[in-house]
C-alpha cells in the first residue's frame, strides 16, 4: 500500500542531504511524504547568506523557505516549518504539542527523523527526542485514551553527519538510483549550503557500495542508510 511519510527535520535543510532519496522512493511509489522543519537554520546554518552586506534574520529565513519549498517540490513532497528558531533548537510543551497535532493529522505511516545524539550539533538530539515524544503522544502510547490517536508509525533513523561519532549503525539501505536525479535536483536548490553537495553525494555512493556487498545487486549506484530504533512486528521471516 501507499506510504505516508513524515520527515521531521531540525533546520530546513537537514532533510535534503539525509533523506531526499528515502522521500523520492515514496512519491515514485504513489505515496505521499511531508517534511516539517523545526527551523530555518537562519542563525547556525545559514553562514553564506550571512556574508550578504545588510543581511537580515528575517531574509535569510525568507531565503532558506524558498531554498526549502524548491527542494521539496523536486521531491514531490511538502514542506513546512515550525520556525521555532535555531542554536538552540527549544522544544517546550507547547511546540512538542503542534507537532504531535501535526503527526495526529498527517497519520503517518513513517517517520524519519535525527538521531538522538550528535556531539557538533545541539539542536539534532533536540529534534529527535521531540519526534519521540510527540509520536509515542499521537498514537496514545499504544492505549485508548481521551485524545484522537493514530496507529504507531515506524520510525527510522537518517544518517548523521559523522555517523561514527553519533552512534549510528545503519540497519537499513534504501537504493534510491531510481531517484537519484530528484535528489540531486533538491540538493541543488540548497544554495545556502552548497559546501555540502559534494559530501552528500560521495555518501550516496558509499552507502550504494555497503548495499551491493550485502544484497549482491550490481545495479545499485545510490543509497541512502538508515537505523531503526523500534523493533519490526512481522508475520513471518
Amino acid at each position: 500500500m501507499p506510504k505516508t511519510l513524515l520527515v521531521v527535520s531540525a533546520h530546513s535543510a537537514d532533510f535534503v542531504w539525509r533523506a531526499a532519496g528515502a522521500i523520492a522512493t515514496v512519491v515514485e511509489g504513489g505515496g505521499t511524504a511531508h517534511v516539517v522543519s523545526l527551523s530555518y537554520g537562519e542563525r547556525g546554518e545559514s553562514g553564506e547568506l550571512w556574508k550578504e552586506p545588510g543581511q537580515t534574520e528575517e531574509r535569510v529565513k525568507e531565503i532558506r523557505h524558498g531554498e526549502a519549498m524548491t527542494a521539496a517540490a523536486a521531491l514531490g513532497a511538502d514542506f513546512r516549518s515550525l520556525d521555532l528558531g535555531d542554536y538552540p533548537l527549544v522544544m517546550d510543551a507547547a511546540a512538542v504539542e503542534r507537532l504531535t497535532d501535526l503527526i495526529r493529522e498527517l497519520e503517518p505511516n513513517l517517520i524519519l527523523t535525527h538521531a538522538a545524539l550528535d556531539p557538533f550539533n545541539p539542536d539534532h538530539g533536540v529534534a529527535h527526542d521531540a519526534t519521540v515524544q510527540a509520536r509515542q503522544l499521537a498514537s496514545g502510547a499504544g492505549v485508548a485514551s481521551a485524545f484522537k490517536t493514530i496507529a504507531p508509525p515506524e520510525l527510522l533513523i537518517f544518517e548523521p553527519h559523522q555517523p561514527e561519532l553519533c552512534g549510528f549503525v545503519p540497519t537499513t539501505f534504501l537504493d534510491i538510483t531510481p531517484v537519484w536525479a530528484k535528489k540531486a535536483a533538491a540538493m541543488e536548490a540548497m544554495g545556502a549550503q552548497a559546501y555540502l553537495r559534494q559530501y552528500y553525494s560521495e555518501r550516496a555512493e558509499h552507502r550504494a557500495n555497503h548495499a551491493r556487498r550485502i544484497s549482491g545487486r550490481g545495479d545499485i549506484r545510490y543509497a541512502e542508510a538508515f537505523q531503526r530504533e523500534i523493533p519490526v512486528v512481522a508475520g513471518a521471516l
